[in-house]
């Protein structure tokens, strides 16, 4: 069983460890909304996902609804009735363990933003560059 949160630890989820697919998401929609230039997701059978606390909920398309924390902002769900019923898509960036779920796919490649395909050749530091 896998455990996350949002920041401010107001709202809480418990889910399996199997998944239906771990992916990383390079949408418009979902930079968007998480500020970010992509964004992982883990699909899961929605009466498998456990919260605890109210989530905020968002119609960010037609039929795509965005849950988030409306203490302290963090993007947790998404659900499109239309598209995937029964389904969530957890936000595996707010897992206690996001190393649990790696991703197995990228998908929405065709919005990705240009450096993003070359982004792991960027010079790492293992906390902040020399000053």
């Amino acid at each position: 069983m896998l455990r996350g949160r949002c920041h401010c630890g107001a709202i809480r989820y418990e889910m399996p460890g199997e998944v239906l697919h771990s992916a990383l998401c390079h949408c418009a929609d979902c930079r968007r909304h998480a500020g970010a230039p992509m964004v992982g997701w883990a699909m899961l059978p929605a009466a498998s996902l456990k919260v605890e606390g109210e989530p905020v909920v968002y119609a960010s398309s037609e039929h795509g609804r965005r849950h988030f924390c409306g203490r302290c902002g963090t993007g947790l769900f998404y659900v499109n009735e239309a598209i995937l019923p029964g389904m969530v898509d957890v936000q595996t960036g707010t897992l206690d363990d996001p190393g649990a779920l790696p991703p197995t796919a990228q998908i929405q490649v065709a919005e990705r933003i240009g450096w993003m395909e070359t982004a792991h050749a960027l010079p790492e530091f293992r906390r902040f560059p020399p000053g």
